[in-house]
């Protein structure tokens, strides 16, 4: 490429990118500098919008765009695929200061629930009738277990804590059948039954402790495998 024209399109860029601090190339009027910049900068801020909606509510127009114009300005993203934009803001926002000590949690909950929506994943092989007890347990390529230290699935602009609570916030999110991402929240025992523990259900049940624990987990695998989110079973390794 020609050296002048690489420059010129540098410096181009780096004007879209923060034309407070970087004049842009001589010779354009200002009503087409304008419209570039505008035109870049809301696409961006509108895939953000649009994967973000709590956090972007909940923050508010000055700071929600200060954010955005911070990431637009000093990211460097080298992904293509704008469905793989909000995940570089969430790794953007693990590298600064924020001004919420919440809003990271939020937004990689925020990014779970999009990603769900628009995932074509395809569980693994299973049987959906298998035992839940002798086989292991299989969880829906389109749900997950999380667990954070703020109540995520409560913050917005009525509520925006100070203090994370004294228990972490134990979720599980899934999309259903009608594709619609839900939400439930998960007990300690819960959450050890699906994420913490290995191995068949029957191991599993047994590591929770006692007969009535044993009881309410099985419970639970029966009640979520009608849910449609654990799929079936596979057989243990």
């Amino acid at each position: 490429m020609d050296e002048t024209l690489r420059a010129q399109q540098l410096t181009f860029a780096r004007h879209l990118r923060d034309p407070h601090a970087n004049p842009p190339p001589p010779g354009i009027e200002q009503w087409r500098l304008q419209v570039y910049r505008e035109l870049f900068y809301n696409t961006v801020e509108g895939l953000l919008a649009g994967s973000f909606p709590v956090m972007r509510e909940t923050l508010g127009e000055a700071r929600w765009h200060a954010r955005v114009r911070g990431f637009y300005a000093n990211y460097r993203s080298h992904t293509p695929l704008f469905t793989e934009v909000a995940e570089t803001f969430i790794d953007y926002l693990q590298g600064i200061e924020a001004d919420t000590p919440w809003q990271l949690e939020l937004a990689h909950y925020e990014w779970i629930e999009a990603q769900l929506y628009l995932s074509d994943a395809r569980d693994a092989p299973h049987n959906p009738e298998g035992d839940l007890l002798d086989e292991v347990p299989l969880l829906s390529c389109v749900a997950r277990v999380l667990a954070y230290r703020w109540p995520v699935e409560q913050i917005g602009p009525d509520y925006q804590p100070d203090e994370p609570p004294q228990v972490p916030t134990l979720l599980l999110v899934y999309r259903d059948a009608a594709f619609k991402v839900r939400f439930a929240r998960l007990t300690p025992m819960a959450y050890q039954l699906l994420m913490g523990l290995a191995g068949t259900g029957r191991e599993r049940l047994q590591a929770l402790g006692d007969a009535e624990l044993q009881l309410q987990g099985l419970a639970l695998l029966e009640r979520l495998r009608r849910q449609g989110v654990i799929v079936g079973t596979c057989t243990a390794a």
